[in-house]
């Protein structure tokens, strides 16, 4: 789903709500947990991504809505599940996560540009990642020397990287809007917590 520019002024609830709408993926479930999470105040960006995915011969439905207000940034996951020995009717699960917008140590945008020598054109597929130090990665490898005869232990050199929430969209599959509304969405909240 695509979301527009951040206006200082405007309270874009309504059109969150909207967008959560048009999904058709239990909308008040959905709503139900964002607003909750939300808790009244004002909704400055959001974007909104249906993502469904193939579990044999079911087709299992995600949804993320990521939130940003003036102090937070909100997270919300919907998932749909099969029944099982504590819930034996099909259920939902809502999980959401309020972070500072102080908090947000980074906003990563990866965009990836089709044919890029006939110059600028949209964007085919972008990934946001962002990182507030809850989740951490760390990638090892041996350490090495320069000396081609050198049989000695260096040890592990390695890259710790934050990666707590990320999101991929493509045109392929989501459509030119939603690319469009991710990078949108990425610069607003890169633009609020610049300084924060």
């Amino acid at each position: 789903m695509r979301s527009s520019r951040t206006t200082e002024d405007h309270d874009r609830a309504l059109e969150l709500r909207d967008a959560i709408d048009r999904t058709g993926y239990y909308p008040e479930v959905v709503v139900d947990g964002v607003e909750g999470a939300v808790a009244g105040e004002q909704v400055v960006a959001f974007y909104v991504h249906h993502e469904p995915t193939f579990e044999r011969d079911e087709v299992r439905r995600h949804l993320s809505v990521v939130v940003v207000t003036p102090s937070r940034l909100i997270l919300a996951h919907t998932d749909e599940h099969e029944g099982d020995d504590l819930l034996p009717e099909p259920y939902t699960s809502t999980s959401t996560e309020a972070i500072r917008l102080s908090a947000v140590r980074s906003v990563v945008v990866t965009r990836m540009v089709a044919n890029p020598t006939s110059g600028p054109s949209s964007p085919a597929e972008a990934v946001m990642t962002i990182g507030w130090g809850a989740v951490s990665r760390v990638d090892l490898e041996p350490a090495g020397c320069s000396d081609p005869d050198c049989d000695a232990d260096h040890g592990y050199t390695g890259v710790l990287a934050s990666d707590d929430f990320s999101l991929r969209v493509s045109a392929a599959a989501d459509g030119a809007d939603a690319v469009a509304g991710l990078l949108e969405f990425a610069e607003s909240l890169s633009a609020r917590t610049h300084g924060a």
